[in-house]
């Protein structure tokens, strides 16, 4: 399709409608946070986002989801989602109903409920593997990343077009023993290591608020992690470079289900997210980008609160929204 069409097309999805649905998955997860059930907390996100979707006048198509159909009850790989099947426009969209599982079940940082929606064919269909990933915010020239360059070379490169030392660059990655030689080489140069325990889409987001002082993402992932980060940095600005890692033939295989051919390709902000995109995310538990969900009393009643974002890429534009919601 053409940017007009794919224009068109977003346009009869209202971009606030996609906030709900991530609402509903955040508050369904607050229920459990702390609570140490890592399993029930994701159950309860993935069944209310899936009510969710029923809502809206969509024909939707899950590209990037909980896991293929033999695995996940619900919002798995292929699953149609929306009330207008058949009639209403045609949507790629990749969610994770609850991004940060054992965030909630431990009450940490950044846990969120997020999705990204695109026309039909837009968002890479990834498998569930790992992903290599690096990844900086807006401002700074055109290949100024390369997952081909070492560590150690993207760095310096940042810092240059920054106008600053290594030592002065901050980089955010995922506090994971396969991660020890990265962040050896990190410190080794000077670098500043935010550690994360969980939560790889907020820590990809960081890189586009300067109020973070994260300058860089590093490290590997879920891919289909990947796929969400990739498409909220088309509508804010950034780079991104990912790259599929196999641990096993059988995941070369589930690769090759999905279309994936070349297994080494290293693949750029828009090889993974094209044309117009629209991502949104409702904070659980409050961290960097999103305060979570609280429950509260006001003019004596109880209400749940909520924050949440959502950005359009074809605009730029980014909205804040905070929701209140009445209990019982």
């Amino acid at each position: 399709m053409n940017s007009a069409k794919s224009s068109q097309v977003l346009d009869r999805v209202l971009v606030m409608e996609m906030v709900r649905v991530t609402e509903a998955a955040a508050i369904a997860a607050s229920d459990l946070i702390g609570r140490g059930d890592e399993k029930a907390a994701d159950a309860a996100a993935v069944e209310a986002m899936r009510r969710a979707f029923d809502t809206l006048e969509i024909d939707g198509t899950v590209v990037i989801g909980e896991g293929e159909r033999d695995e996940a009850p619900m919002l798995y790989i292929g699953e149609k989602v929306g009330g207008a099947q058949g009639k209403g426009p045609r949507i790629d969209i990749a969610l994770d109903p609850l991004e940060g599982t054992t965030i909630t079940a431990k009450a940490g940082p950044n846990a969120l409920a997020v999705l990204a929606a695109a026309e039909e064919g837009c968002l890479l269909n990834a498998p569930d593997v790992y992903m290599d990933k690096i990844a900086v915010g807006p401002g700074y020239p055109e290949g100024v990343i390369d997952l081909a360059k070492t560590p150690t070379q993207n760095v310096e490169a940042v810092a240059a077009a920054k106008g600053v030392q290594p030592k002065d660059i901050n980089v955010c990655v995922l506090d994971r023993p396969r991660h020890a030689d990265l962040i050896a080489e990190l410190r080794g140069i000077g670098c500043g290591v935010v550690l994360i325990g969980d939560g790889d889409v907020a820590g990809v987001i960081a890189t586009t608020d300067p109020e973070t002082t994260v300058d860089l993402y590093m490290g590997s992932g879920g891919a289909p992690e990947g796929v969400l980060a990739a498409a909220a940095l088309r509508c804010v600005g950034g780079q991104f470079n990912g790259r599929l890692l196999f641990r096993n033939d059988d995941e070369r295989r589930r690769a090759a289900k999905w279309g994936i051919e070349d297994l080494d390709r290293i693949y750029k902000l828009t090889d993974l997210a094209r044309g117009d995109c629209i991502f949104a995310a409702t904070g659980v538990t409050s961290g960097s980008l999103l305060d979570g969900v609280k429950r509260l009393k006001r003019n004596g009643a109880m209400v749940m609160t909520t924050e949440s974002v959502v950005m359009r890429a074809s605009s730029g534009t980014v909205r804040w929204v905070r929701g209140e919601h009445r209990l019982g």
